[in-house]
């Protein structure tokens, strides 16, 4: 099954400022990287290295903390707050940076970790775009 976000957004009534595909591609970037930062937040609690990943573990809750809420916040199109959004989608790519930085430092021992990096890199892209099309 593909992500129901685009069909979604497409029966919303209300009028959106921003191009539809572009805000669905970001909010699918964002839950994928919630995704990844809480599985590779459990990788990483599983490990016999643990206390060496313990800022990883909590990089990757935070980054999982504001994407998720990032996400809850532009899937709400009824008086939604322009200012609000790109605030979030700001704070949402310095988790992502944060986050793909410490999971890259261990990319190279932990393949959750590569993955989840890649997944951080994603959503920070996404987001960029997307607050660039928001203006």
């Amino acid at each position: 099954m593909t992500a129901p976000t685009m069909p979604m957004m497409e029966t919303h009534p209300q009028r959106i400022e921003v191009d539809r595909a572009q805000l669905a591609a970001a909010i699918d970037a964002i839950a994928v990287c919630t995704q990844a930062c809480i599985a590779c937040a459990d990788a990483c609690l599983a490990e016999r290295t643990v206390t060496e990943l313990a800022k990883c573990v909590s990089v990757n809750l935070d980054c999982a903390d504001v994407c998720a809420a990032t996400v809850r916040v532009l899937l709400r199109h009824t008086g939604s707050d322009a200012n609000l959004n790109r605030t979030l989608l700001e704070a949402c790519m310095m988790a992502c940076r944060s986050c793909g930085d410490e999971c890259s430092a261990h990319a190279s021992m932990y393949e959750h970790c590569r993955i989840c990096a890649e997944a951080c890199r994603m959503c920070e892209d996404a987001c960029r775009r997307l607050l660039t099309a928001m203006g």
